[in-house]
This record gives structure tokens, C-alpha cells and sequence, in this order.
């Protein structure tokens, strides 16, 4: 029959493989997420759950590891535990590289969120300028049509005050004429002889 130890080992052993490739499937998700940042975050929150638990049963496995009465037992599982200690430290790098690939893809979604707004407000701005284009064109042929209308004005009244020149010119002959033709025939009636 296995002593206590031996089977708190095995089972030790158990978990650590469990959670070994536990980590290494949810690597796996992290590098084939496409989906929102959410989804990310909640993959990357179970890796560092499962580093911890594995962390835990690498402990115990060295805590058992000194516990071992035969030398040569308890140098064989420091070894492994030193093995299982290296190849947490690789994949904590690949944690390391999710944190930073979430934290990236993070900024480059709020850089996104950031240049969809200036587009916005770009499009805003254009339409404002292209409104605002379209009441000076239209303000633009207005003054145009005064402007033509301002002319004609300017000629009828230049034309009116020639003509007026002229009916003055001809009342002030006419009225000439008439006096002359009065004193004429006063003359003629008054003094005959003259």
C-alpha cells in the first residue's frame, strides 16, 4: 500500500498537469480572441486564477518534497518541483504577453473610439461648412440679383433727371414764348403806334 506522502504527491503532480493545461488552452483563447475587450479580460482574469492555484499546488509539492524521508526521493521531487517552477516562469511570460496584448488591444480600441469621434465631428464640421457655403452662394446670388436691380435703378432715375432737365428746359421756353406773345399783343393793343 502507497504511503500518505506518495499519494499527496501523485495527486499533486495531478493537478499541477490539470492546471498546466488548463493555462495553456486559456493561452490558446487569448490568442484566438477576436472578440470585444470584455471577452479578453474575463480570459486573462481565469489565466491568473489558474497561475495562482498552480502556484499553490507547486508549494505543496515542495512542501512534500521536504517532507520525504529518502534522500534521493526528496532530491528527485525538488527537481521536479524546480522544473515545474521554470516552466511557470516561461508561462508566466506568456501571461505576461496577454496583460500586455489586452492592455494594447485596450488602447488601440479607445485609440479607435477616439478617431471614430474625430471623424464625427469632422463630418459635422464639413456639413456645417458646406451649409454655410450654400447660404453665402445663396446670399451671393441674392446680391447679385440687388445689385442688377441697384443698376437699373441708378439709370431709370438718371433718365428721369435728363427728362426733367428737359421738360424744365421746355416749360421755361414755353413760358418764354407765351410772356413774349403777352407782351406782344399788349404792345400791339397799348401802344399801336409803337
Amino acid at each position: 500500500m502507497a504511503a500518505p506522502q506518495d499519494v499527496h504527491v501523485r495527486i499533486c503532480n495531478q493537478e499541477i498537469v490539470k492546471f498546466d493545461l488548463e493555462v495553456k488552452a486559456l493561452i490558446q483563447d487569448i490568442r484566438d480572441c477576436s472578440g470585444p475587450l470584455s471577452a479578453l479580460t474575463d480570459l486573462n482574469t481565469k489565466v491568473k486564477e489558474k497561475f495562482q492555484q498552480l502556484r499553490h499546488r507547486i508549494q505543496d509539492l515542495e512542501q512534500s518534497a521536504k517532507e520525504q524521508d529518502k534522500e534521493s526521493e526528496k532530491q528527485a521531487l525538488l527537481q521536479e518541483v524546480e522544473n515545474h517552477k521554470k516552466q511557470m516562469l516561461r508561462k508566466t511570460t506568456k501571461e505576461s504577453l496577454a496583460q500586455t496584448s489586452s492592455s494594447i488591444t485596450e488602447n488601440l480600441m479607445g485609440i479607435s473610439r477616439m478617431m471614430s469621434q474625430q471623424v464625427q465631428q469632422s463630418e459635422e464640421a464639413m456639413q456645417t461648412l458646406v451649409n454655410s457655403s450654400r447660404t453665402i452662394l445663396d446670399a451671393n446670388e441674392e446680391f447679385k440679383s440687388m445689385s442688377g436691380t441697384i443698376q437699373l435703378g441708378r439709370k431709370l432715375i438718371t433718365k428721369y433727371n435728363r427728362r426733367e432737365l428737359t421738360d424744365k428746359l421746355l416749360i421755361f421756353l414755353a413760358l418764354a414764348l407765351f410772356l413774349a406773345t403777352v407782351l406782344y399783343i399788349v404792345k400791339k393793343r397799348l401802344f399801336p403806334f409803337l
